[in-house]
């Protein structure tokens, strides 16, 4: 019998069944289409082996005046910026407390009891401890006199912190009458909680405070619900960062990498600048710092529709005369800002329902808004991303791109990622682009992960879809550094580098729909699969990169896989052609087959083609 090409359509398929997808791809994992064929995604490395506290949820990467290469990292604990493979502190500071603080240690205990009237601290905060002394015993000036993190908040005016020694029988002193204490702002919660009362958040729940309480116990009066997001954007060389609904704070680059930020508001100068904030961003063409969901000037009060903006090129004059600039707009449709993403002629402003376009226009009223459309979603306040002047996100149970009119993008995965999705956890969503390839990533949770554990990947320049697993928090597309950057497990990742997973091999797959003769009337049998398959890339360590292809038969489109067969192709030459495995022997019968490909070993790179095989009619039964 003369072979069979096996010729599929690029993308994966998942809105309709495996059996009316002949012809396509129904399932894969770190594989991606190019050129119309599926290939193993790049794989991955550490950008160094140093790590930050926290899960980084926003990254941002610029260049200074004097060359520094920076990348800020913000976490639910704190705020890096990253140079060089260091990771720099440079978390704002709430309070600084003078000659107040004492201690108490328990014998046989390594939990020191802190007191410090109206500490306003909660339960996983930092506080950096200065002027102790010794307590008498094991617990020295030198275990006291560092920076601490706070485990349990006792009451308004003292809590305890662990240290690295245990205490003895001599501890009994309180420090000393010069202690000092510097506390960082309070930090985020790492994971959404269900809301308010009796058993909130499953068995239990978290407060304000970020102490916990347990099953069939009430829940203390607001009851934070929301993740810590971080936004953040360059004035000149210099940083505006902001905690989602916190204060805006900014970090002056010639103060170095040993200098934290400082609230605007305690900049000489400043005049009614914002306190509390849900984004803020610099516009490039005409050098505003705008502020979404803002506090009205004259009050502490945050409106979750209002933007204000400053004066032009000023970091601290956010008070509207007539000779400047500054001013305020309002949001007409919505309950809460979520997310504002800058292009090259304006800034998209997401509501919780609807999309404005914001636009410089001059004075007098500097910024115009215009409601673009009603009734759409979006996801987080990460998930929308530009690319040069379309905008690409995820909605709550669509995606949509914006250039020049909102659509909704034909999406042939959607059931797959929104069926299987933990909307509790949505916040968590991440969008990136994979400019080298033409791709938008987005990272989400899936129903059964409070993290997110998988992704999906539209490529906008040949249309189509596909997806795969993978934990990632944070993405920042190459650049200025050659390769994207993600956040996964305390480290930075250097993505499209190498093959690998850090190192360790890295599974990648792709699968096909079923196929079968003449719609499946007579069983088929096969016996031999001739591979179409490059190595081209490949750094295995052997030489022979290797990657096994399955056909599996089933009888009817609804029974199980009755039987299958494996084979490997490998590569045993480069020169002065690639030389792979020719022929592959399987023996398989049944009405309809499929075919997957896998590779499991390290170093190893591959694009599928078209891929034949001696297919021939085998009766009815």
């Amino acid at each position: 019998m003369p072979l069979t090409s096996l010729k599929f359509r690029p993308g994966i398929n998942r809105e309709i069944t495996s059996y009316s997808n002949e012809g396509g791809f129904f399932d894969c994992d770190k594989v991606r289409f190019y050129a119309g064929f599926p290939e193993k995604i790049g794989g991955w490395v550490k950008q160094s082996d140093n790590t930050y506290q926290g899960t980084a949820r926003a990254l941002h990467n610029w260049i200074a005046l004097d060359g520094s290469n920076y990348m800020g990292v913000g976490t639910h604990l704190k705020y890096y910026i990253e140079e060089g493979g260091q990771f720099f502190n440079i978390t704002p500071t709430r309070k600084t407390s003078t000659n107040s603080i004492t201690f108490s240690a328990t014998d046989g205990s390594s939990t020191i009891t802190v007191t410090d009237a109206s500490h306003g601290a909660v339960v996983n905060d930092f506080v950096t401890i200065s002027g102790a002394v010794s307590l008498g015993g094991l617990v020295t000036a030198s275990v006291l006199n560092a920076e601490h993190q706070i485990t349990r908040i006792v009451n308004a005016n003292s809590y305890e912190i662990v240290v690295s020694v245990t205490a003895n029988s001599s501890d009994s002193g309180n420090g000393g009458s010069g202690v000092d204490g510097v506390y960082q702002i309070n930090v985020g919660l790492n994971t959404a909680v269900g809301g308010n009362g009796w058993g909130a958040g499953g068995y239990g729940g978290v407060n304000a405070d970020l102490s916990t309480f347990g099953w069939g116990e009430a829940a203390a009066s607001g009851t934070t619900a929301t993740i810590r997001l971080w936004s953040h954007d360059n004035f000149g060389e210099d940083l505006l960062i902001n905690p989602r609904d916190g204060g805006i704070f900014y970090w002056d680059e010639s103060n170095g990498t040993g200098s934290a930020a400082v609230n605007i508001t305690s900049l000489a100068g400043a005049s009614n600048a914002p306190t509390i904030a849900k984004q803020v961003l610099v516009s490039d063409l005409d050098r505003h710092i705008i502020v979404f969901g803002a506090n009205t000037i004259g009050t502490t009060t945050q409106d979750p529709l209002l933007i204000r903006f400053g004066s032009q090129e000023s970091l601290t004059d956010f008070t509207p005369t007539a000779t400047n600039t500054a001013g305020d707009l309002r949001l007409s449709s919505g309950s809460t800002f979520v997310q504002a993403v800058e292009t090259k002629q304006q800034i998209l402003v997401y509501t919780d329902r609807s999309l404005f376009s914001m636009r410089f226009i001059g004075p007098p009223f500097t910024f115009g808004l215009q409601e673009l459309s009603k009734n759409i979603t979006i996801a987080s306040p990460k998930a929308a991303v530009a690319v040069d002047d379309a905008v690409f996100w995820m909605g709550k149970d669509n995606f949509y791109v914006y250039g020049g009119q909102t659509q909704q993008l034909p999406c042939t995965v959607r059931d797959k990622v929104f069926l299987d999705f933990n909307t509790q956890q949505q916040d968590k969503v991440i969008a990136g682009v994979n400019s080298k390839w033409g791709e938008i990533w987005w990272f989400y949770p899936s129903s059964t992960s409070e993290e997110n554990d998988k992704y999906v990947i539209y490529n906008y320049l040949e249309k189509t879809w596909y997806y795969g697993t993978l934990t990632r928090t944070a993405w920042h597309d190459r650049g200025i550094r050659q390769f994207p950057i993600a956040a996964g497990s305390s480290y930075l990742f250097e993505h499209e580098n190498g093959n690998d997973d850090d190192g360790s091999a890295m599974t990648a797959s792709v699968e096909s729909s079923q196929i079968d003769i003449g719609d499946g009337y007579h069983f088929s049998f096969i016996k031999q699969l001739i591979p179409d398959i490059t190595f081209e890339g490949s750094t295995s360590s052997t030489g022979n990169p290797t990657a096994t292809f399955t056909l599996q038969a089933r009888k009817g489109p609804g029974s199980s896989y009755g039987n299958s067969t494996s084979g490997s192709t490998t590569r045993t030459a480069t020169t002065p052609v690639e030389q792979f495995t020719d022929i592959v022997n399987v023996r398989l019968r049944g009405r309809s087959f499929n075919m997957k490909l896998e590779s499991t070993e390290q170093g190893v790179a591959w694009k599928l083609g078209t891929p034949r095989v001696d297919i021939r009619q085998d009766g009815r039964r």
